[in-house]
This record gives C-alpha cells, sequence and structure tokens, in this order.
C-alpha cells in the first residue's frame, strides 16, 4: 500500500542520515567502548535531528502536495 511504501522510504532514508551524521560528527565504536554514556547522548541527539529531518522532506511534504 501507499503508507507501507511511504513508511519504508521513511526508515530508508532515516537510517541514511542517522550514518552519515554519526560519521560526520566522529560517532564511532571507538567512543562508544570508551565514554558509553556521551555515545548514547549523541546517537539520542542525531536520531532526533534525523528524525526531524525526515518528518519534514517526507511527511510534511507531502501535505502540500
Amino acid at each position: 500500500t501507499y503508507l507501507a511504501d511511504l513508511n519504508e522510504q521513511a526508515q530508508e532514508r532515516l537510517d541514511t542520515i542517522i550514518e552519515q551524521m554519526k560519521a560526520t560528527e566522529g560517532v564511532t565504536e571507538e567512543l562508544k567502548r570508551t565514554q558509553q554514556m556521551e555515545w548514547v547522548q549523541r546517537c539520542n541527539n542525531i536520531h532526533n535531528r534525523a528524525e526531524e529531518i525526515v518528518l519534514h522532506d517526507i511527511i510534511y511534504s507531502y501535505g502540500s502536495n
């Protein structure tokens, strides 16, 4: 269905953006191993920002069409 496709696109975009942000911001497995709480905080921050981008790009733009 259309909504299932939209959901799949949104999830794929979210995953891609998260990985790009992690790489850009130096959120690595090394950081996870040495400073776990810092890693968790950064990952949560990245996830929240990426989710906002996806919501804006995919969901909100749908309403303007």
